[in-house]
């Protein structure tokens, strides 16, 4: 029988904060999103002291500090590090893995002899000895029972952070007792739904007939079902596929009035969508850039702008893309206005030596694939940024606010943790 898990890492970001900042360990944590904008992620602790997800920083401000709570910027180099670290060690454990986020992967357990919870227990025990991240471990026969089994194991700590569900009694008794909102891929606005036909806990989702699920909710829900059933559905898949588009967008730091920072910030936008690109083998073959400001900006107007344009050859040359990009930015800028968020996205996107090339067509330059690759490799190895093209600056004046950021003591060698009497 085959037989998934789910390791998923307990509030990773705060975790991670933690792990780099001991001092944190005795105190409740929120990490805030970019811009310092809202809170994205809580420590336990932060939870039972009914810290909302999502609220705005500027609301919850004197409350984080009359209890108390530590708040850190959001820091996207640490977390992208410990999570590599997180996968790796995972990936020398079980015979497959499937990162399916930056803090959760499933695993294929099916073959392994050992008795599984304790090899959860194992991989729980590694995890937090090497890397320093808790982590629940859910086990099922299913990838959706496995994500069911992993909620519980976070949900009640008796069970140690891991619970096995190939039992079919101690399946049924957990799908009696989960809320349908808690099934994967139930939200809150199917769970209304799911409610209205006295559909309230995942033992009820699970005795549906699927005709009927596949009738009202579509093939997604009507699989869910199945799944809850121990019938697996879903397969793994070992490398995630192509994306059909890619998008690069940020806040700006602060509101840009001025036609030439919004340009270094398109530039360096469409240098992270191009490496995305190339990272998946793909050619793009056309772009759309939009510019706009803060919708909820009292007495400033909402301005919302973008322009597409078609390249006149598929590429991933990053020289081309900078050049299409702030040409049709040019053509979307108004003067006075302040402007907070520009975005690049790439469509058209194909695999190399999918299409038959045009005869009449302009080629890509030559020599652009050893180029871009030179440049890909040398900053994979010596950090992102070190090669760069004279329009990304190093350290932009208008980039995104982060006054609480930690620093990234695992891939910086000037921001090492430094020990001193």
């Amino acid at each position: 029988m085959t037989t998934y898990a789910l390791v998923d890492c307990n509030a990773f970001y705060c975790s991670c904060e933690r792990d780099s900042q001991p001092a944190l360990k005795r105190v409740p944590v929120v990490v805030l999103s970019n811009n310092d904008g809202c809170v994205i992620a809580r420590s336990a602790d932060a939870k039972e002291l009914g810290i909302p997800m999502g609220a705005p920083y500027y609301q919850v401000r004197d409350q984080l500090a009359s209890l108390g709570i530590a708040v850190r910027s959001s820091n996207y180099v640490l977390y992208a590090d410990m999570s590599h670290r997180v996968m790796s060690v995972l990936a020398s454990m079980v015979p497959t893995i499937e990162v399916y986020s930056i803090d959760e992967a499933f695993c294929d357990l099916t073959g392994i002899q050992e008795d599984l919870t304790e090899f959860g227990t194992a991989i729980r025990q590694r995890l937090l000895q090497w890397v320093g991240i808790p982590v629940g471990v859910g086990i099922g026969s299913t990838k959706t029972l496995a994500k069911l089994a992993n909620w519980a194991a976070k949900k009640w700590p008796a069970t140690g952070g891991v619970v096995d569900l190939r039992d079919p009694l101690r399946q049924q008794r957990l799908l009696k007792l989960a809320p349908a909102t808690t099934v994967w891929g139930v939200g809150r606005r199917l769970g209304v739904r799911l409610a209205a036909m006295n559909i309230h806990t995942a033992w009820d989702l699970a005795q549906c007939d699927p005709a009927i699920l596949r009738m009202t909710f579509g093939v997604t829900v009507e699989r869910t079902g199945r799944e809850l059933n121990g019938q697996s559905c879903l397969d793994m898949h070992q490398a995630p596929p192509a994306k059909k588009a890619i998008c690069t967008s940020k806040m700006f730091g602060y509101r840009l009035s001025e036609l030439e920072p919004i340009r270094e910030a398109m530039a360096t936008y469409v240098t992270r969508a191009a490496e995305k690109l190339r990272s998946q083998a793909s050619l793009c073959g056309g772009l759309q850039v939009s510019l706009q400001t803060q919708r909820h900006d009292p007495g400033q107007p909402i301005v919302a702008d973008a322009e597409s344009c078609i390249l006149a050859y598929p590429t991933d040359d990053t020289r081309d893309l900078i050049a299409r990009a702030l040409s049709a930015l040019e053509r979307i800028f108004k003067p006075g206005v302040a402007y907070s968020k520009c975005a690049v996205m790439l469509f058209d996107l194909s695999q190399r030596g999918e299409l038959t090339s045009d005869l009449f067509a302009p080629a890509m330059r030559d020599g652009s694939d050893r180029l871009m690759g030179v440049i890909d490799r040398i900053n994979k190895r010596e950090g992102a940024g070190t090669l760069r093209f004279a329009r990304v600056p190093v350290t932009p004046k208008w980039g995104m606010r982060s006054e609480m950021r930690s620093r990234c003591y695992t891939t910086r060698w000037d921001e090492l943790i430094q020990i001193g009497s």
